[in-house]
């Protein structure tokens, strides 16, 4: 079975990583495009600057912060469609550049899309 997996992207690729893509707005400091082994740059399925800025990483927001991204993503399918799309062909790995490992919009998003996989039955 598939799998959707997140990952820094300062970590190694690793052949068990399937597709990959990356999930932030912005693109990660200090990393070149040419090594970062993508398969597409998924802007649009990251969170909108207002709501990444009023975030902030902060863990104190996260369940508000992922009710609020969790709308913002139902209004466009069409952003994080590659990703449930790719997870239906083999693995997925979400790539993210923020320090905190469980609070980011790549976890968040995994989670949206494991959500939408399974209420359609993959």
């Amino acid at each position: 079975m598939a799998a959707i997996q997140i990952k820094r992207v300062y970590d190694p690729a690793t052949h068990d990583d399937g597709a990959r893509f990356l999930v932030d707005r912005l693109w990660p400091r200090g990393v070149k495009k040419e090594s970062l082994q993508i398969e597409q740059w998924l802007k649009e399925a990251a969170p909108s600057d207002a709501l990444r800025h009023w975030f902030a990483h902060d863990p104190e927001k996260w369940n508000e912060f992922r009710r609020r991204y969790f709308a913002e993503l139902d209004g466009k399918a069409g952003a994080w469609r590659p990703i449930a799309e790719a997870a239906r062909r083999g693995n997925v790995t979400l790539l993210y550049s923020a320090r905190d490992t469980t609070h980011n919009n790549a976890a968040a998003l995994k989670e949206y899309v494991e959500k939408r996989l399974a209420a359609k039955g993959r």
